[in-house]
């Protein structure tokens, strides 16, 4: 299996040591020419206007929308998860989104950085997927609210009464930073879909 994880700014390298030690083959996309021969894709997080702005000027936004379009199995998280919106709230007029999971996500909706924070999730999907059962430690940086969760998107996780991860066919969008734990549950979550 090959996964691709989307490296213009953020942790892509802490998304890929994860990967990596599941024994998946993982691909570092600054191209096009990267998206070939993928069997599945990694939006970290990061900025998501400065990542928007990036994808375009590297010609990427296209050809990652085609590649979402084959309804591979993807994984945004918090950036990411903005970038794979329906909607985001409190955008910049030139930020683009994909529109790939009928959610309405709200940017740094927890506050500034300082008001960043960890919290244990309880994630009942994870006990469904065979995955071992118990909470997940979450980091929230700068991070996105879901505010809204449309028809035929599940609910994963929530946090304060709000969804804080969630999935959509073979998609998954969380608010936090998985990668930076020593829990792989949700990239296990994400190959197993």
């Amino acid at each position: 299996m090959r996964i691709g994880v989307l490296a213009l700014q953020g942790a892509f390298a802490a998304h890929a040591a994860v990967l990596e030690s599941l024994g998946v083959l993982t691909v570092e996309v600054r191209t096009p020419a990267d998206l070939a021969g993928l069997d599945g894709l990694v939006l970290p997080g990061g900025e998501s206007t400065a990542v928007s702005m990036a994808a375009e000027r590297a010609g990427l936004m296209e050809p990652l929308a085609e590649l979402l379009d084959a309804d591979l199995p993807v994984l945004g998280t918090c950036a990411g998860a903005i970038l794979l919106a329906r909607e985001c709230l409190d955008g910049r007029s030139d930020q683009r989104q994909f529109g790939r999971v009928d959610v309405s996500v709200r940017r740094n909706a927890y506050g500034r950085q300082v008001d960043s924070f960890e919290v244990d999730l309880n994630v009942p999907a994870f006990a469904g997927a065979g995955l071992a059962d118990g909470p997940f430690h979450a980091v929230f940086i700068r991070a996105p609210a879901i505010e809204r969760v449309g028809d035929g998107v599940e609910v994963l996780a929530e946090v304060d009464g709000r969804p804080c991860a969630v999935a959509s066919g073979r998609t998954v969008l969380t608010t936090f930073h998985p990668e930076l734990t020593a829990d792989d549950r949700f990239h296990r979550y994400l190959l197993a879909r």
